[in-house]
């Protein structure tokens, strides 16, 4: 895939509404604190360590509800976090491409996550970087 390609993704502002509209379910501090046994700090110290992602929604920080997986994180999500956190991804240029469809995969990224075929995931997320 072209360089250029592969980043058309990013082609424009990201705004509240176009993540809505791709994330869909959205949990509060509290509540995906509930179900992982941890405190709303322990979320934030998450996000703050690039382990975790969210965005304000109306006025609360919250995260994708995707991102649990009964009561743990999804497997493999905050290597790869961190992987587009250090290729350059603000948290929303992050979330957008995680649940962005790729025909590829095929389905989302965040989806083969859930689906154990995260290592997939992780390969493009790693080839983003380059």
């Amino acid at each position: 895939m072209a360089p250029c390609a592969v980043r058309m993704w990013q082609i424009g502002a990201v705004t509240h509404n176009d993540i809505d509209t791709l994330i869909g379910d959205w949990l509060t501090l509290k509540e995906a604190a509930e179900p992982l046994g941890v405190s709303p700090n322990r979320i934030k110290q998450l996000i703050r360590e690039n382990r975790m992602m969210g965005m304000t929604r109306g006025g609360e920080l919250s995260i994708p509800a995707a991102f649990l997986d009964g009561e743990d994180l999804v497997k493999g999500l905050p290597g790869t976090l961190m992987l587009l956190s250090d290729a350059g991804f603000s948290h929303e240029e992050a979330l957008r491409w995680l649940f962005t469809p790729d025909e590829s995969l095929p389905g989302t990224p965040i989806q083969a996550m859930h689906e154990n075929r995260g290592t997939e995931v992780r390969r493009r997320a790693q080839s983003l970087a380059f």
